[in-house]
């Protein structure tokens, strides 16, 4: 099967194990998927030839639920893929000495204008797999080495062999969003292989490959980069590669997906200046630029705030760029938009959570994965300071949400510790924690809120995107100094940062810091000084929200990574 026009002549191959675009297809699990969906509208917007490709996972990452004192409930997250196109090719890959097949289902991300951009659904849920491989396709995330290693068959060598039978037959740049399909590169340099050469450096192209390949890396942590036993690895891929790439490839006694693309892609980018700085610490054999991240504007800004910059800057949804000239809104119209928002949200958390809480008291944000780096509970290292700001300076709530990794016990019981102290702060400062936070929740919840707060362990955070959609929203972010917040705060302009710009973490020290702006500078201020606190609103949309979303981040992908 060919695709008809316009899908056929496709330039760029984007490669993804989760892509979060849809509220209603749970393909993601938090900021790789979101981000990914967000580049994707971008393309289209932008008319990027790109074709996408994932994996279906029609049982989603985790639905969160949570009892009356924290305890995290999981179950799959399924959605109706019925509502993708099912594809007739079959394409088959070799695991651990099977056949398995790979089916595909598509959708199509539309501009506004009615520009594609496909995205392929990789299925192994095919009759004729064995139970086991049924599966491969179907959990994000889940399972052991051996379970992940075969996903990452499925999605980077089958994913490749899916756009040929496709009929993708044009691609010149494949652009990997992390080093999940790192098995694509392994495919591509075994066509190349020249039969009857001694030296194995002329017997692939590998600068040919090379300058085809774009590897955006996420990961400032070393554990977060896949490396798995080389046994192992060629016991599953079978004969899909030749065992001596594979030797190759073996870096310290271990494949690594990471070097596997660094060692063979032309452009490599962290995603925020600081953590390309990091990457290159970690990888110091390599060129690592930066591009720093965005959101798509029109997805991420909410209705209320998108009917004001309709009003006062009309081209906002084709040229964010444009939204530099917030500071022509007008206090009365800012306010109220957010004023809107925020109450239909505090109606939510009153609603779903039992609480009571009011839209004119001020209102912290914190929504991140539920892990002990993300230092979510750093708010309350001095509860007895918090206490005395909310009840002599003014009244605070906060409102949490994040799920923790099945497996992540530590991340299970801060969520634990959190509902004990909303009990023991009852009274005094009004705690919430939404479960099973997804794209539909964070939509409401981001504009809802008043500063949005982020004390990750520095330089964990490589780059953030939520604070991003906070200022789409003029909520103003309140944050440690690592990822994007380095490039875009500007002290008590666009909101305010967390402790000194450093390697080193003192958490009493951040605390001591948070609690001293709190008290003296961003409480007051939101009761006392209105007209000062909008126009921070304001200078958020226009400074970080004009230059931190996607729109802007494609082009630079464009001029400096696709078509340089």
């Amino acid at each position: 099967m060919v695709f008809d026009i316009g899908r056929s002549h496709r330039k760029v191959g984007y490669f993804s194990m989760e892509i979060g675009f849809n509220p209603k297809i749970q393909t993601y699990s938090g900021g790789l998927g979101i981000l990914a969906g967000d580049t994707l509208k971008s393309c289209a917007d932008l008319h990027v030839p790109v074709v996408a490709v994932s994996l279906l996972l029609d049982k989603g990452y985790v639905k969160q639920s949570l009892d009356e004192h924290g305890n995290q409930k999981e179950e799959d997250d399924r959605w109706d893929y019925t509502q993708l196109k099912s594809v007739g090719e079959k394409v088959v890959v070799q695991i651990s000495g099977r056949d398995v097949i790979i089916q595909a289902w598509t959708t199509d991300i539309l501009s506004s204008d009615g520009y594609s951009v496909p995205i392929i659904f990789l299925d192994t849920n095919v009759d004729g797999n064995s139970d086991y491989d049924k599966t491969i396709s179907q959990h994000l995330y889940h399972g052991d080495h051996s379970f992940r290693i075969a996903q990452e068959i499925v999605l980077g060598i089958g994913g490749l062999k899916m756009l040929t039978d496709l009929g993708f037959d044009k691609i010149e740049h494949y652009h990997l969003n992390e080093g999940h399909a790192s098995f694509l590169i392994l495919e591509l340099l075994s066509d190349t292989k020249v039969n009857g050469i001694d030296n194995f450096d002329e017997m692939y192209d590998f600068e040919g490959v090379k300058k085809r390949m774009v590897f955006t890396t996420h990961t400032p942590v070393a554990a977060g980069h896949d490396k798995f036993d080389p046994p192992l690895v060629k016991d599953i891929i079978g004969e899909n590669v030749d065992h001596a790439l594979l030797d190759h490839f073996t870096h310290d006694g271990k494949i690594n997906m990471t070097h596997i693309a660094l060692e063979c892609s032309d452009h490599v980018n962290g995603v925020a200046k600081k953590h390309a700085e990091v990457s290159r610490g970690m990888f110091p054999d390599y060129t690592i630029r930066a591009i720093t991240n965005g959101v798509h504007s029109r997805t991420w800004t909410s209705e209320p705030m998108a009917k004001v910059f309709d009003k006062y800057i009309p081209d906002w949804k084709d040229d964010p760029m444009s939204l530099r000239f917030a500071m022509l809104i007008p206090d009365e119209d800012l306010w109220n938009a957010h004023m809107e928002s925020k109450r239909k949200f505090i109606d939510h958390v009153n609603g779903c959570c039992h609480t009571n809480f009011n839209a004119e008291v001020f209102t912290i944000g914190f929504a991140r994965r539920a892990t002990l780096y993300k230092r979510m509970d750093m708010i309350f290292q001095d509860k007895g300071w918090l206490k005395y700001i909310s009840e002599s300076v003014g009244k605070i709530q906060i409102v949490f949400a994040g799920k923790a990794h099945p497996q992540d016990e530590g991340g299970k019981e801060l969520i634990r510790r959190l509902f004990a102290i909303k009990d023991e702060l009852k009274g005094s400062v009004e705690i919430a924690y939404l479960e099973n936070y997804n794209m539909e929740l964070s939509s409401m919840m981001i504009p809802g809120v008043d500063v949005w707060l982020n004390t990750p362990l520095r330089p964990r955070e490589a780059s953030g995107t939520s604070g991003m959609k906070a200022a789409h929203n003029g909520v103003p972010q309140f944050s440690i100094l690592d990822g994007w917040w380095i490039e875009g705060c500007l002290e008590n302009v666009t909101g305010w940062s967390i402790g000194p710009l450093q390697q080193e973490n003192n958490t009493e020290e951040d605390a001591k810091d948070m609690y001293k702006k709190l008290q003296h500078v961003i409480v007051p201020t939101y009761y006392s000084d209105r007209s000062k606190w909008i126009n921070i609103m304001r200078l958020a949309i226009s400074f970080n929200a004009s230059f931190f979303n996607t729109h802007r981040m494609v082009k630079d992908y464009v001029l400096n990574s696709y078509f340089d």
